[in-house]
């Protein structure tokens, strides 16, 4: 039948255009990882919509005993691990149930420049970026938005023919930035750890309330 005339939208809008609570944590999460619109916290509330829909599926599949289910959720599991946002092992399909949207942002090529220092701010690394002085693997890569795989993070570097590679320039972040921004991280890990602890002892505790009740 040919090329559709229109591309479909890769994304799902909000169901209410006016909602306060909504559009004021839109923008502050526009504000915090530097991204052009809302049109991209759209694309990534899509994204892990679309992997916890896949989870709760296959958990249903599992119960239910289908053998397939057990091979598609470890390919879910590896996929999950690949971009990052799951461990490389011991994930679950639980695990995927409590992500957030900044987990999906925190991987996009963008939010991982300016985490690697390669720039003063988060809207730098954006530009940076659109103007071909980003490379992944040795190769040019002019997408912000692209989601980087946990194998590729190591590769993000300047591209050696740019001006930013000198140590000197006047927008390079500071020591002193880096070294703040590196405490930032280690505060939210830390962060991130406290409450993974305190919602593991809240479900082992709620487990022991559960059979104690059945023991009555």
């Amino acid at each position: 039948m040919g090329d559709p005339k229109f591309s479909r939208k890769t994304y799902d809008t909000p169901s209410h255009p006016w909602q306060g609570e909504r559009i004021k944590a839109e923008v502050e999460v526009v504000r915090e990882f530097g991204l052009k619109n809302k049109t991209e916290v759209w694309k990534a509330e899509t994204m892990l919509r679309n992997l916890r829909k896949q989870s709760r599926e296959l958990q249903a599949r599992l119960r239910a005993g289908d053998a397939q289910a057990k091979v598609e959720s470890e390919a879910l599991l590896n996929k999950c691990a690949r971009i990052g946002i799951l461990p490389v092992t011991g994930g679950t399909l639980n695990d995927i149930l409590v992500l957030t949207d900044s987990d999906i942002l925190s991987r996009r090529l963008q939010t991982v420049v300016y985490e690697k220092g390669l720039s003063s701010t988060i809207r730098q690394a954006r530009q940076m970026i659109t103007h071909g002085h980003i490379f992944i693997n040795g190769h040019r890569v002019t997408v912000p938005g692209y989601i980087v795989r946990r194998e590729e993070e190591a590769s993000v570097e300047l591209n050696a023919a740019s001006p930013f590679t000198d140590e000197m320039h006047p927008m390079r972040m500071s020591p002193d930035a880096k070294a703040l921004l590196m405490e930032k991280k280690e505060e939210a890990h830390r962060r991130t750890e406290a409450a993974q602890a305190a919602e593991s002892k809240a479900d082992a505790e709620e487990a022991g309330i559960t059979a104690e009740d059945g023991d009555l």
